[in-house]
C-alpha cells in the first residue's frame, strides 16, 4: 500500500474529514480524507485503488472495531462523514465507467418511521464499499420499494426501522416485495430488529451492523 493511501485509510478510520478539521485532536493541521483524495488522484494512482484500498480499509476497521463494541454510533458517524465528502471526488470515476459499482441496492425507511440516521450509516459503508444506494428516504411504502426495484433493475433491498412500531411495518412489505417481483434479496435491520423477526416476517438475512451488511453482500453477490 502506498504511503498516501495509508494516510487516507487512517484519515477515514480517525474521521478526518479535511485539513482545516478540529477532529481528532492529534491529527490538527494535517491533511484530511478530502486532501489526501485529491492529491492521490493528480498522484496518478487509480480511482479503483483509492477506493478498494484508502476508503474501504479506512471503513472495515471502523465496521469491525463497532461490532466489537469498540467505538460507538459518534464515531462511526465521523469516520462515515470523512468517506462521504471524499467520496464527491470519485463519482465522476463513477459515471465514466474507470469504477464499476458491485451492484445495486434500494434502501429505506419503512412506512410510519421518520429515523434515517442508522440508514445513512449503513448507505455511506455501503458507498464506500463499492456498492450503488439508491436511497429513499424516511416514510417509505411497499409500493415505493417495489417501483424502485423494477426501474433500477435491482436485486437488494434493505429496510430499517427505529421503532418497534414501524418495525411491524416491514411484515406486508416485506410480503409484498416478494409477491410483486423475482429472486430480489430483502434485507432488514433496525435497532429493535432481531434475527428472529426477520425469520418471521420472512427476510432474507438480518444485521446488526452495516459492516456486517457490507461483507454478506461481498461475499454473497460475488459467487
Amino acid at each position: 500500500m502506498s504511503e498516501i493511501l495509508k494516510q487516507l485509510s487512517l484519515c477515514i478510520e480517525k474521521g478526518r474529514v479535511n485539513k482545516d478539521s478540529n477532529y481528532p485532536p492529534d491529527m490538527k493541521g494535517l491533511p484530511g480524507a478530502f486532501e489526501l483524495t485529491q492529491q492521490a488522484l493528480i498522484d496518478g494512482i487509480s480511482a479503483q485503488d483509492v477506493l478498494n484500498v484508502g476508503f474501504l480499509t479506512g471503513m472495515k476497521i471502523v465496521g469491525e472495531k463497532f461490532k466489537a463494541g469498540k467505538i460507538f454510533l459518534p464515531e462511526v458517524l465521523i469516520s462515515a462523514k470523512a468517506m462521504s465528502s471524499s467520496m464527491e471526488l470519485l463519482k465522476p470515476y463513477f459515471q465514466s465507467g474507470e469504477i464499476n459499482y458491485k451492484g445495486k441496492v434500494i434502501m429505506g425507511t419503512v412506512a410510519g418511521d421518520l429515523h434515517d440516521i442508522g440508514k445513512n450509516i449503513v448507505k455511506m459503508v455501503l458507498e464506500g464499499g463499492g456498492w450503488q444506494v439508491v436511497d429513499l428516504g424516511i416514510n417509505v411504502n411497499a409500493e415505493k420499494f417495489i417501483e424502485a426495484l423494477k426501474t433500477n433493475s435491482a436485486k437488494v433491498v434493505g429496510l430499517s426501522a427505529l421503532l418497534t412500531t414501524t418495525m411491524q411495518n416491514m411484515n406486508e412489505i416485506v410480503r409484498r416485495i416478494k409477491s410483486e417481483t423475482k429472486d430480489v434479496l430483502v434485507i432488514i435491520g433496525g435497532a429493535p430488529v432481531t434475527k428472529a423477526f426477520a425469520d418471521s416476517i420472512n427476510a432474507d438475512e438480518y444485521f446488526p451492523d452495516p459492516q456486517g451488511m457490507l461483507d454478506y453482500l461481498n461475499q454473497k453477490m460475488s459467487k
